[in-house]
Protein backbone atom coordinates (compact mmCIF):
# COMPACT_ATOMS: atom_id res chain seq x y z
CA UNK A 1 0.00 0.00 0.00
CA UNK A 2 2.86 2.38 0.83
CA UNK A 3 4.53 1.93 -2.59
CA UNK A 4 1.25 2.34 -4.45
CA UNK A 5 0.47 5.53 -2.53
CA UNK A 6 3.91 7.01 -3.22
CA UNK A 7 3.68 6.08 -6.94
CA UNK A 8 0.18 7.57 -7.15
CA UNK A 9 1.25 10.84 -5.55
CA UNK A 10 4.32 11.11 -7.76
CA UNK A 11 2.39 10.38 -10.95
CA UNK A 12 -0.33 12.89 -10.03
CA UNK A 13 2.32 15.61 -9.70
CA UNK A 14 4.28 14.61 -12.79
CA UNK A 15 1.15 14.82 -14.97
CA UNK A 16 1.24 18.60 -14.52
CA UNK A 17 4.30 19.07 -16.72
CA UNK A 18 7.31 17.01 -15.65
CA UNK A 19 6.66 13.91 -17.76
CA UNK A 20 8.71 11.67 -15.49
CA UNK A 21 7.61 8.09 -15.36
CA UNK A 22 8.29 5.70 -12.48
CA UNK A 23 5.73 3.04 -13.39
CA UNK A 24 4.55 1.33 -16.55
CA UNK A 25 1.72 3.60 -17.66
CA UNK A 26 0.48 1.06 -20.21
CA UNK A 27 -0.21 -1.35 -17.33
CA UNK A 28 -2.61 1.06 -15.62
CA UNK A 29 -6.31 0.37 -15.65
CA UNK A 30 -8.74 2.66 -17.47
CA UNK A 31 -9.74 4.62 -14.37
CA UNK A 32 -6.13 5.52 -13.60
CA UNK A 33 -5.56 6.52 -17.21
CA UNK A 34 -8.70 8.68 -17.19
CA UNK A 35 -7.61 10.46 -14.00
CA UNK A 36 -4.20 11.15 -15.54
CA UNK A 37 -5.91 12.54 -18.67
CA UNK A 38 -7.90 14.98 -16.53
CA UNK A 39 -4.81 16.07 -14.58
CA UNK A 40 -2.85 16.62 -17.81
CA UNK A 41 -5.68 18.74 -19.25
CA UNK A 42 -5.74 20.92 -16.15
CA UNK A 43 -1.98 21.36 -16.30
CA UNK A 44 0.14 23.56 -14.07
CA UNK A 45 -0.12 27.02 -12.62
CA UNK A 46 0.23 30.29 -14.54
CA UNK A 47 3.75 31.60 -14.77
CA UNK A 48 5.20 28.09 -14.92
CA UNK A 49 6.40 26.25 -17.99
CA UNK A 50 3.42 23.91 -17.72
CA UNK A 51 0.87 23.65 -20.46
CA UNK A 52 -2.78 22.77 -20.10
CA UNK A 53 -5.71 24.92 -19.08
CA UNK A 54 -3.97 26.02 -15.86
CA UNK A 55 -4.98 25.35 -12.29
CA UNK A 56 -6.45 28.83 -11.88
CA UNK A 57 -8.77 28.30 -14.85
CA UNK A 58 -9.99 25.06 -13.28
CA UNK A 59 -10.41 26.80 -9.91
CA UNK A 60 -12.47 29.63 -11.46
CA UNK A 61 -14.72 27.08 -13.20
CA UNK A 62 -15.14 25.12 -9.97
CA UNK A 63 -15.95 28.30 -8.04
CA UNK A 64 -18.42 29.29 -10.76
CA UNK A 65 -20.21 25.95 -10.41
CA UNK A 66 -20.31 26.34 -6.64
CA UNK A 67 -21.77 29.83 -7.10
CA UNK A 68 -24.54 28.48 -9.34
CA UNK A 69 -25.33 25.61 -6.98
CA UNK A 70 -25.46 27.90 -3.94
CA UNK A 71 -27.56 30.47 -5.84
CA UNK A 72 -25.20 33.36 -5.23
CA UNK A 73 -24.77 36.26 -7.66
CA UNK A 74 -20.98 36.63 -7.69
CA UNK A 75 -18.17 34.15 -8.11
CA UNK A 76 -15.86 34.69 -5.18
CA UNK A 77 -12.82 33.34 -3.41
CA UNK A 78 -11.68 35.84 -0.77
CA UNK A 79 -12.57 38.51 -3.37
CA UNK A 80 -15.11 38.78 -6.16
CA UNK A 81 -13.99 37.29 -9.50
CA UNK A 82 -14.99 39.30 -12.57
CA UNK A 83 -17.53 38.00 -15.05
CA UNK A 84 -14.95 38.45 -17.81
CA UNK A 85 -12.58 36.07 -16.01
CA UNK A 86 -15.34 33.48 -15.65
CA UNK A 87 -16.23 33.80 -19.36
CA UNK A 88 -12.58 33.49 -20.35
CA UNK A 89 -12.21 30.38 -18.19
CA UNK A 90 -15.26 28.82 -19.86
CA UNK A 91 -13.88 29.65 -23.31
CA UNK A 92 -10.50 28.13 -22.45
CA UNK A 93 -12.17 24.96 -21.15
CA UNK A 94 -14.28 24.70 -24.30
CA UNK A 95 -11.25 25.18 -26.60
CA UNK A 96 -9.14 22.63 -24.76
CA UNK A 97 -11.91 20.03 -24.68
CA UNK A 98 -12.73 20.44 -28.37
CA UNK A 99 -9.07 20.26 -29.44
CA UNK A 100 -8.28 17.38 -27.09
CA UNK A 101 -11.31 15.27 -27.93
CA UNK A 102 -11.42 15.96 -31.69
CA UNK A 103 -7.72 15.23 -32.05
CA UNK A 104 -8.04 12.04 -30.01
CA UNK A 105 -10.93 10.81 -32.14
CA UNK A 106 -9.08 11.61 -35.38
CA UNK A 107 -5.93 9.81 -34.24
CA UNK A 108 -8.00 6.85 -33.04
CA UNK A 109 -9.71 6.54 -36.42
CA UNK A 110 -6.55 7.08 -38.49
CA UNK A 111 -4.42 4.67 -36.45
CA UNK A 112 -7.18 2.19 -35.51
CA UNK A 113 -6.23 2.43 -31.82
CA UNK A 114 -8.39 2.52 -28.67
CA UNK A 115 -9.87 5.96 -28.03
CA UNK A 116 -8.68 6.22 -24.40
CA UNK A 117 -5.09 5.55 -25.47
CA UNK A 118 -5.31 8.30 -28.10
CA UNK A 119 -6.96 10.69 -25.63
CA UNK A 120 -4.06 10.07 -23.25
CA UNK A 121 -1.59 11.04 -26.00
CA UNK A 122 -3.54 14.16 -26.99
CA UNK A 123 -3.93 15.34 -23.39
CA UNK A 124 -0.21 14.80 -22.86
CA UNK A 125 0.53 16.84 -25.99
CA UNK A 126 -1.81 19.75 -25.23
CA UNK A 127 -0.64 19.77 -21.62
CA UNK A 128 3.01 19.64 -22.80
CA UNK A 129 3.59 16.85 -20.30
CA UNK A 130 5.67 14.35 -22.26
CA UNK A 131 4.05 11.17 -20.99
CA UNK A 132 3.10 8.43 -23.41
CA UNK A 133 1.54 5.00 -23.39
CA UNK A 134 4.15 3.93 -25.92
CA UNK A 135 2.25 4.46 -29.17
CA UNK A 136 3.82 7.73 -30.32
CA UNK A 137 6.75 6.16 -32.16
CA UNK A 138 4.39 4.03 -34.26
CA UNK A 139 2.02 6.82 -35.30
CA UNK A 140 1.67 7.99 -38.89
CA UNK A 141 2.83 11.43 -40.05
CA UNK A 142 -0.73 12.80 -39.86
CA UNK A 143 -1.10 11.83 -36.20
CA UNK A 144 2.34 13.17 -35.33
CA UNK A 145 1.52 16.52 -36.95
CA UNK A 146 -1.70 16.67 -34.90
CA UNK A 147 0.30 16.05 -31.72
CA UNK A 148 2.85 18.71 -32.70
CA UNK A 149 0.09 21.28 -33.26
CA UNK A 150 -1.41 20.39 -29.89
CA UNK A 151 1.99 20.81 -28.23
CA UNK A 152 2.42 24.25 -29.78
CA UNK A 153 -1.11 25.25 -28.82
CA UNK A 154 -0.64 23.96 -25.27
CA UNK A 155 2.65 25.81 -24.82
CA UNK A 156 1.57 29.16 -26.24
CA UNK A 157 -1.92 29.05 -24.76
CA UNK A 158 -5.38 29.20 -26.26
CA UNK A 159 -6.38 32.75 -25.49
CA UNK A 160 -2.99 34.09 -26.56
CA UNK A 161 -3.38 32.53 -30.01
CA UNK A 162 -6.97 33.68 -30.38
CA UNK A 163 -6.23 37.25 -29.29
CA UNK A 164 -3.28 37.38 -31.69
CA UNK A 165 -5.18 35.90 -34.64
CA UNK A 166 -8.60 37.52 -34.39
CA UNK A 167 -9.38 41.23 -34.34
CA UNK A 168 -11.17 42.74 -31.38
CA UNK A 169 -14.94 42.96 -31.79
CA UNK A 170 -15.40 45.81 -29.34
CA UNK A 171 -19.00 46.97 -29.44
CA UNK A 172 -19.22 49.53 -26.66
CA UNK A 173 -21.66 51.74 -28.58
CA UNK A 174 -24.56 49.32 -28.65
CA UNK A 175 -25.69 46.12 -26.99
CA UNK A 176 -28.32 43.56 -27.88
CA UNK A 177 -31.29 43.05 -25.56
CA UNK A 178 -30.73 40.64 -22.68
CA UNK A 179 -32.31 37.20 -23.00
CA UNK A 180 -32.83 34.75 -20.13
CA UNK A 181 -32.12 31.22 -21.38
CA UNK A 182 -32.90 28.09 -19.37
CA UNK A 183 -29.70 26.05 -18.94
CA UNK A 184 -29.39 22.55 -17.49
Amino acid sequence: IHDRTIHSLFQSVTTRTAGFNTTDLAAMDESGTAIMVILMLIGGSPGSTAGGMKTTTFAVLLLSAITVFSRRNDVQCFRRISDETVRSAGAVLFMYLVLFFTSGVIISRVENLPLLTCLFETSSAIGTVGLSLGITSGLSAVSRVILMILMFFGRVGGLTLIYAALPSADSQNSRLPLEKISVG
